[in-house]
């Protein structure tokens, strides 16, 4: 080894002994990022038949083709899912499962994305009549940075509900690097989800989320505070980020925090809002002075021309 090598690694191993906190020496096999990337490009084949593909899929091969997928998939699944499941074990978690639940978990995952797909299918119909730029279908399919952060997010969900940790969070964050959208996991999201544009779009962990809600970019759906045990610490596990009723429209750069705060059904939240308190449904919402006013959303539509 070299004298200058010699000279780093002694610099590092001293670092390594006094930052301990981000050393993962002597432990299990964690989650791989590129495993991750390899499962979530699959999915996307998965849940998007003939969408990714360099050769037409036709209709007459598409179940082998679809079995072959999920036989491709299961053990790269399998492996991720047993480290995190290991992992969650080792460090006392709250998970539902134990490392030897790694079969079943990905049986009850790999059944439950036909449902995923039902709701994809409204999300991507939700893209397609709400943007007028949109040319067909396939092209939100393709191209559209939403429908590959929600369907990961939804994948992600699925594992999350289950009891996995880590990997979900790998899998929504694979998508929010390549799209700028960042989807929690835990968010209960509804169909028919249209985010427009996307970047800088934050939907927190316990945000909720009702049918055919509209959100522009910049939009941040998080916490208002956060509770701390008498240690100090974080209190974790409690409703922190707001709820959005069906059928909302959240312009870009409006920020809704608070785990007590409920933004009403057709409710539409104007550009750059800051927003902590509930509205009722049916409110427009809008910053004058510096504060959020709200109005009723049909009383006020000839003044704003809505």
């Amino acid at each position: 080894m070299a004298r200058g090598t010699q000279d780093i690694v002694a610099a590092l191993l001293a670092s390594y002994e006094k930052f301990g906190v981000i050393n993962h020496v002597d432990g299990l096999n964690l989650p791989t990022k590129e495993g991750v990337g390899s499962i979530c490009a699959e999915l996307l084949r998965l849940l998007f038949p003939g969408f990714f593909e360099d050769h037409v899929v036709h209709s007459s091969e598409i179940a082998e083709k679809t079995g072959c997928l999920i036989e491709r998939l299961r053990p790269m699944m399998e492996t991720e899912v047993r480290r995190s499941l290991e992992f969650g074990y080792q460090q006392g978690l709250a998970t539902k499962c134990a490392p030897q639940d790694s079969a079943q978990v990905l049986e009850e995952f790999f059944r439950s994305l036909d449902a995923v797909r039902e709701l994809l299918v409204q999300d991507v119909e939700a893209a397609y009549r709400g943007d007028p730029a949109a040319s067909c279908r396939e092209e939100v399919v393709l191209s559209y940075p939403c429908i590959e952060a929600l369907s990961m997010q939804r994948c992600a969900h699925v594992l999350f509900s289950i009891g996995v940790p880590l990997l979900p969070r790998m899998l929504t964050e694979w998508a929010h690097s390549r799209t700028g959208i960042d989807l929690h996991p835990g968010a209960k999201i509804g169909g028919g989800l249209f985010i427009d544009h996307g970047t800088g779009v934050v939907v927190g962990e316990t945000s909720v989320i009702g049918r055919d809600v509209k959100i522009y970019q910049g939009v941040t759906l998080g916490a208002k505070s956060f509770r701390r045990n008498q240690d100090g610490s974080l209190v974790k596990g409690l409703q922190r980020h707001p709820i959005i009723e069906d059928e909302v429209t959240i312009y870009a750069g409006a920020t809704i925090l608070g785990g007590d705060t409920v933004v009403g059904a057709r409710s539409i939240i104007g550009g750059n809002v800051w927003l902590v308190d509930s509205v009722p449904p049916d409110s427009i919402v809008l910053m004058e002075g510096g504060r959020a006013v709200v109005q009723n959303r049909l009383r006020a539509a000839a003044d704003y021309q809505i």
